[in-house]
């Protein structure tokens, strides 16, 4: 879905680049602003790197593995590393080890870190779901004030073009003399007046259009225009009421669950903190071996007899002792050999108390419980904040409905006037004062009911986001 959305932003963006005409739906323009959003793409890359921090801390739990070279060179006196004696000359030397190690008992402290760990990537994914609802919902706004501006444009446009046949035909009348030149001139300054309003709102809708590809976060173009929604029942009164629509906000609303997930996390910190005071048990495992090239190893010969020094009295005259003399020859012992040789191992199961530690521990569980604290007061006041949203969104809907009802009755009443004024203007018993008062009254009319729907219709979408519902 997400290679998905971003081909699909890639290929926009072309098109926009590219000037091409170009004309997006409501979904289109969401899943674009959603894959080129600095803000939710940041959130994403943070989810991503939640999600690394808990595997990792599942993989903690697991035994690790270690190993460990070094070579060296001695000058001078030094010490065999073979014989473990003194020696007066150069040698190399060589260890090689290799370790392994697995806490067994720390006070459950990995345990709960997983947990947090997973508390906290399950809060960043909400943290990224609010993000693209907040954004979804500027962007409908956005694409709603599009729609909206094109309506008065066209709306602009029909009261200029009445206008302008009233003109065409006064101008026919004065011509032939049949009417006073001051209904030609109000008619003409109506007009003018009308020209300009087609020139305010078309800069109104380009100005949306700027606003929406800024959401959208693509270049903009003058060919880009959005597709026109369905047929909507804005007669249709939103039946949900603010309890219902809260009670399934707290469950639904991804700034909730975010908040609720953080609390967790905070409490599982707190377990963390509290586990650290608790000894750690650990079980480990190693086997080393080492090389000289001073080793060598004797190899036995023969035996000689050999005349030494000492001598005995024999009647009288010195003899000399002869004594047995044992002959070896010596040889390197090969690298292979003393790697096989010298190996030895060992196992190991390792205590640690934590006695006194300048009470870093027990501070640490009090700063764990402070933000613990903070945590809670920023999800009590999350759903207090949005229980009033709700209400409060819930109150401008209803104004929005019962204001659009009324401006539909007010569009209706003005409409049949305005009719019954023409009539009389064309069939020249009405003065042109009582033209154009109905005629503006009726243009301020449909005016005032265009954008009363679109405003309905962004309070209920609204009160769905509240929901969690799909707002396209």
């Amino acid at each position: 879905m997400k290679k998905a959305i971003l081909s699909g932003s890639i290929v926009l963006s072309c098109l926009f680049m590219s000037a091409q005409q170009i004309k997006l739906t409501l979904q289109q323009c969401v899943e674009t602003g959603i894959a080129n959003n600095l803000e939710v793409l940041q959130s994403d890359l943070q989810v991503k790197s939640d999600e690394i921090n808990w595997k990792q801390a599942k993989l903690n739990m697991l035994p690790d593995l270690n190993g460990n070279a070094s070579h060296g060179i001695n000058t001078g006196r030094s010490i065999d590393p073979f014989t473990n004696t003194y020696l007066n000359q150069n040698n190399s030397y060589a260890s090689y080890g290799l370790g392994s190690g697995v806490i067994i008992f720390n006070g459950f402290t990995l345990q709960s870190l997983v947990k947090q760990n997973k508390l906290t990537y399950e809060a960043s994914k909400m943290t990224l779901q609010q993000r693209k609802d907040n954004l979804t919902l500027s962007i409908i706004l956005g694409y709603f004030q599009v729609l909206n501006n094109e309506d008065l444009l066209e709306q602009a446009r029909n009261r200029t073009g009445l206008s302008k046949t009233q003109v065409d035909r006064l101008e026919v009348l004065n011509k032939e003399g049949a009417i006073v030149p001051s209904l030609l001139f109000d008619l003409k300054g109506q007009y003018t007046g009308d020209q300009i309003s087609i020139v305010t709102a078309q800069n109104a809708l380009e100005t949306a259009k700027i606003n929406l590809c800024q959401l959208m976060n693509v270049p903009y173009s003058k060919d880009f225009s959005v597709e026109r929604l369905d047929a909507i029942g804005f007669a249709d009164k939103y039946t949900d009421t603010p309890d219902k629509i809260f009670e399934t906000a707290l469950l639904q609303f991804a700034q909730v669950k975010a908040v609720d997930y953080s609390t967790q996390s905070f409490q599982q910190a707190v377990k963390v903190a509290r586990g650290r005071l608790f000894p750690t048990l650990s079980l480990n495992a190693g086997i080393r071996t080492n090389y000289s090239n001073t080793a060598s190893s004797s190899t036995f010969i023969n035996t000689t007899d050999v005349i030494s020094d000492d001598y005995v009295i024999v009647n009288g005259n010195p003899s000399p002792v002869i004594r047995k003399e044992s002959n070896f020859s010596s040889q390197k012992i090969s690298f292979s050999d003393q790697f096989k040789n010298n190996r030895n191992s060992g196992v190991s199961l390792d205590l640690q108390i934590p006695i006194f530690n300048s009470f870093f521990q027990r501070n640490r569980i009090k700063i764990a419980r402070l933000d613990l604290k903070n945590s809670e007061l920023i999800a009590k006041t999350t759903k207090t904040q949005l229980q009033l949203a709700i209400e409060q969104a819930y109150s401008n809907m209803i104004s929005a409905y019962e204001g659009y009802k009324i401006l539909l009755e007010q569009v209706n009443a003005y409409a049949e006037s305005f009719r019954a004024a023409e009539v009389r203007f064309n069939a020249g018993v009405g003065t042109s004062v009582d033209y154009l008062t109905a005629k503006n009254n009726l243009d301020r009319a449909n005016i005032n009911l265009i954008n009363a729907k679109y405003d309905y219709l962004l309070r209920t979408k609204i009160l769905d986001y509240y929901k969690g519902v799909k707002l396209w």
